[in-house]
């Protein structure tokens, strides 16, 4: 990790091969414990400026649309807190040349009072490469950290640590975001209404967390509240002006005094994690605090039933209820109650956290209860991921018992994509709800949830690689058809993450036959993973030009994702060649590309070969150039589960780095040739393997 001075730069190159995305963690610390700052992040053009209403996030604006910016919320440490601000430096608008990270506080207070304050760099596999510390804070209520600045095409970081005693509102004025009290609101109601901005301003509620009403109030443009007319749970100021190109934020005028007895009570957080330390305690708190939100808000509660056949109606969640069952009641974890027209839905919850497995046996005394008492469902939900909609404890399950009974699964992973679909890409009602999902996901991504989702690929993963290494692995071999479980499990919560991050479908591909039962298909590709040492995936991405896919070799340590394109019919092939290269022209050096020819194998590179002969690419014999194949390569991790070191970790990292340095490079590859009329062919897509 490289220690930073104030005032020094270090691009993000020299630190890492992987920093297409990265993760800005700032921390600090006081003796009484609850000191505490709000997180803000800035998006500046050339002139050192927002470029508009969009460019300035903090608690109420947490996330782009683009996925560029996203503040995953506070984390408690000892004795203060962390933020982590996600920020994927791939998708930045290209007029963006900075990215300003800062903090702020109100009523008074000032960083002096505040110890440790500190800002790191890390990777998307969570390695730091750098870190600043801050040691002469003083009076001031606001706080440079660091920024993120382009160097041609270089990304680099430079440590500020810059104050301004005059806070948010010093700030926010140096960057271009125009800073107004409630008088001056005032007085432009009073005035020219077309000379005011058009504004939606959000008062503090029961439901918004007490920093948020302790903090700014932001106002928006009307058209950008996300499905929500003015009135509708907000109070505002309507008039006709022009839409500002600046964001506005209204300062509250003063902070209402603690009703605390002692200064050193900490305020209550909503989903607190950091004092669990059993599993039990971690499926009580996980179970309520998904139950609850699914109540508050219904657009998520629908969206994680609805797939179980329960209606859209009234829903009511309860836990730790119990129910008659002979002579000793059960406990079911939760139960979920939905009212429509009368009629009510209802369906058993069992839940496991921390990667424990669901019990056969607690899970058929559950269904037996609900098929008594005409309850429609059991849902369970842990870490494991649901192949083909199966529950991964059904087949060990007495299906004669089931009766009108359904037995569904969810995984963690599906209700943080779900979550994360919500709040990042499609919206909300309300702010509040907002705000009640982000709390949510937060929770789930702290590392003392235990909902982290799938994070182990199984006893069987070390017998089986030492197997292939040695040779000594037989097909049909029990423990080849657990590691292809295990491998597709990790391939859909795969396309869970990534179209989460993404706000696109990603499916994975299954090329069998149809009608071919998955436990058949399954022992093919386990027999076939005991004769080539390799597991091979295919993911299709809406808006890609391909099919992108994914292959383990065991044998040699190395994961390779690809990507085929077609050449477009008609088109020259020179010509072909060098619109791909333009297109890729961000794309890494060490990129493979493979033309592929009608029969046989064409010409191969790396793209840092082929860049300055594009010619190259092409078949010295004249054969049809059909498409091309784009190829990264890299290690492997080695142990079963997702540390740092670990195979599943090295999965998502190759994916995440193909996906932001390839395949969003890819455009439209078509283009009519001269002289043509009809249009030009669509890519047809490809899988390599």
């Amino acid at each position: 990790m490289r220690e930073m001075a104030k005032g020094s730069n270090v691009g993000l190159a020299d630190l890492s091969d992987d920093t297409g995305s990265v993760i800005v963690s700032l921390r600090w610390s006081s003796a009484t414990g609850d000191g505490d700052a709000d997180v803000s992040v800035m998006l500046l053009n050339g002139d050192g400026k927002v470029r508009g209403d969009a460019d300035f996030f903090f608690y109420n604006h947490p996330a782009a649309p683009d996925g560029s910016v996203q503040l995953l919320g506070k984390a408690p440490t000892d004795g203060g807190s962390e933020d982590r601000i996600s920020l994927d430096l791939t998708a930045v608008p290209p007029d963006v040349e900075r990215i300003v990270v800062a903090a702020s506080q109100y009523g008074g207070a000032c960083f002096g009072e505040l110890d440790d304050l500190r800002v790191t760099v890390a990777d998307r596999g969570g390695e730091t490469l750098l870190g600043f510390s801050i040691e002469d804070a003083g009076v001031e209520s606001a706080f440079l950290f660091g920024e993120l600045y382009r160097r041609g095409e270089e990304w680099k970081f430079r440590a500020i640590g810059q104050g301004y005693e005059s806070g948010l509102a010093g700030l926010a004025t140096d960057f271009g975001i125009d800073i107004v009290d409630d008088s001056a609101d005032e007085d432009t109601e009073a005035g020219d209404p077309e000379a005011a901005p058009v504004v939606v301003e959000q008062e503090p509620s029961a439901q918004v967390p007490p920093s948020a009403a302790a903090g700014p109030r932001v106002t928006l443009p009307a058209q950008d509240v996300r499905g929500e007319e003015p009135g509708a749970g907000t109070t505002s100021r309507r008039t006709r002006g022009p839409r500002t190109a600046k964001k506005k934020v209204t300062l509250p005028k003063g902070v209402k005094k603690s009703l605390a007895e002692n200064e050193a009570w900490r305020p209550a957080r909503l989903f607190p994690a950091p004092t669990l330390k059993s599993d039990k305690e971690r499926e009580l708190r996980a179970t309520s605090v998904l139950l609850s939100v699914m109540a508050e808000v219904p657009e998520f509660g629908r969206r994680l039933t609805a797939p179980f056949g329960a209606p859209a109606g009234r829903m009511q969640t309860f836990t730790e209820v119990s129910l008659p069952y002979g002579e000793t009641p059960r406990r079911p974890d939760g139960v979920i109650r939905v009212e429509r027209a009368g009629k009510l839905w209802t369906g058993l919850v069992e839940t496991k956290t921390n990667g424990n497995p669901l019990r056969p046996e607690q899970v058929q005394d559950y269904m037996d209860i609900a098929a008594r008492r005409g309850y429609e469902a059991v849902i369970t939900l842990s870490n494991d991921v649901a192949l083909e909609g199966c529950p991964p404890v059904a087949a060990k399950t007495d299906g004669r018992r089931k009766h009108k009974v359904a037995l569904w699964h969810l995984s963690w992973a599906e209700v943080a994509h779900q979550a994360q679909m919500l709040i990042r890409h499609e919206g909300v009602g309300n702010a509040a709800h907002a705000w009640l999902l982000q709390e949510l996901l937060s929770y789930l991504q702290h590392e003392n949830s235990g909902c982290h989702g799938f994070q182990n690929m199984g006893p069987a993963w070390v017998p089986v690689r030492n197997g292939i290494d040695t040779e000594t692995l037989c097909q049909g071999d029990r423990r080849a058809v657990e590691v292809v479980e295990s491998w597709e499990q990790l391939i859909r919560q795969v396309c869970l993450r990534l179209g989460g991050e993404l706000g696109q479908k990603v499916l994975p591909v299954q090329r069998a036959k149809r009608g071919v039962d998955p436990r058949t298909r399954r022992a093919a590709l386990a027999d076939g993973l005991c004769e080539d040492g390799r597991l091979t995936a295919e993911l299709r991405i809406d808006s890609t030009p391909g099919v992108l896919t994914i292959v383990a070799d065991l044998r040699t340590g190395r994961l390779r994702t690809s990507m085929e394109v077609r050449a477009p019919e008609g088109s020259y092939p020179l010509t072909s060649a060098k619109r791909l290269l333009r297109m890729l022209a961000e794309a890494p050096a060490d990129l493979h590309v493979e033309t592929l020819v009608e029969e046989g194998h064409g010409p191969r590179g790396t793209l840092e070969r082929l860049r300055p002969e594009p010619a190259d690419m092409l078949p010295k014999d004249g054969t049809r150039a059909t498409g091309f194949r784009l190829s990264l390569f890299k290690g492997m991790g080695v142990t079963r589960g997702s540390a740092e070191t670990g195979f599943i970790r090295s999965v998502d990292d190759v994916v995440d780095r193909f996906y932001a340095q390839v395949v969003a490079q890819l455009g439209p590859f078509e283009r009519r040739p001269a002289g043509r009329t009809q249009a030009a062919e669509p890519a047809v897509v490809g899988a390599g393997a």
